[in-house]
């Protein structure tokens, strides 16, 4: 007999009496954080295996007031920058004793409210919105709650809400300098989904930077995050009699589509005829089919900072709103022309 107790529910009193300790200490040592000292931690966790013991999460949680679930809303995953923002998300979240429900989301009318709905009723401790727009009365919702919210890889000017971007309007100045010191003329651009910051910022960046050399778009289509609409995009650009020699697209998902519909439709080169540049730098990024040049998201530290300000909400209502902006840089490949004796 190994001591397990299989015929009925153990308790943490009986752990406490196996291991020599209070019940406290038991609590203590199955709440992430608590302060208990290793040997009495480990003690404890080997008098809980012996018996068969799992803490009671939903029991401690009406005690506590704190379900430690977040809830990360999320649109789409086509774009590799998601998937791997949200493992990352997620790990970092468990690190720290929470656990993640992850809903899928649209920006359809109604789509939202129905999902927020249904996180709110989880007693969820706070909310990610990743690549998902919040109207300011489900926000009021959220507060009237008292569940925080931060938007992740997107920005939205809602008072009392928290953002974490990456730097999205120096990243698209960032390409407009490069691709001008390359030596081109004929700017094209593939726009994003209209109703996304990141979108906004990007082109708004973008076309700063071209009238800051004295030059201006000369052609630009919607691609709206989307790899198909892209390809299509790329197609009537690259079809007209005066097509584009550098291009700017919005993400990595629809650069790839672009750089495929520019090699199979047109007859150009890149990047001889025409440079390519994306943003998010995703893992197919660095492939010898695209070794496209871009601008990095930096997700590490993207995540760190989304992680903290959410959890220093969650502890403290009163701390006041935070608008993070992460420095994102230009990672060169062979996608586009390299300006002469530009830093690589």
């Amino acid at each position: 007999m190994d001591g397990r107790m299989t015929d009925e529910k153990v308790t943490a009193q009986q752990v406490a009496e196996r291991a020599g300790v209070s019940q406290s200490a038991v609590s203590r040592a199955f709440t992430p954080g608590a302060s208990v000292a290793p040997s009495t931690a480990a003690r404890i966790h080997a008098a809980a295996e012996a018996l068969g013991y799992r803490p009671n999460t939903l029991a401690r949680s009406l005690i506590t007031g704190r379900s430690r679930l977040i809830g990360l809303v999320v649109a789409y995953l086509e774009n590799y920058f998601y998937p791997e923002a949200l493992e990352k998300l997620s790990n970092a979240l468990q690190a720290r004793g929470y656990h993640v429900l992850v809903f899928m989301a649209s920006q359809q009318a109604g789509n939202i409210d129905e999902i927020l709905g249904e996180i709110l009723d989880f007693q969820v401790d706070g909310i990610i919105m990743a690549s998902v727009s919040l109207s300011s009365d489900l926000a009021s919702r959220c507060q009237k709650a008292g569940v925080p919210v931060v938007f992740f890889n997107r920005r939205q000017d809602i008072d009392g809400i928290s953002s974490v971007t990456s730097d999205n309007f120096g990243g698209g100045r960032q390409v407009a300098d490069f691709l001008v010191a390359g030596g081109h003329r004929r700017f094209g651009y593939i726009a994003g989904w209209h109703g996304a910051s990141t979108q906004r910022d990007r082109e708004a960046g973008f076309l700063a930077g071209l009238a800051a050399h004295g030059v201006a778009l000369h052609a630009r289509e919607v691609g709206n995050f989307d790899g198909e609409t892209a390809r299509q995009a790329a197609d009537a650009m690259f079809h007209r009699p005066d097509p584009p020699d550098a291009l700017f697209v919005a993400n990595d998902h629809m650069a790839f589509q672009a750089m495929d519909a520019i090699r199979s439709g047109s007859g150009l080169r890149v990047p001889e005829d025409v440079s390519v540049v994306g943003f998010d730098d995703v893992p197919p990024a660095a492939w010898a089919a695209y070794d496209l040049t871009t601008i990095r998201q930096r997700a590490n530290r993207m995540v760190e900072e989304t992680v903290s300000t959410l959890l220093a909400h969650v502890d403290d209502a009163g701390v006041p709103p935070r608008q993070v902006s992460v420095d994102a840089p230009l990672i060169i490949r062979s996608s586009a022309r390299i300006p002469e004796g530009w830093p690589r």
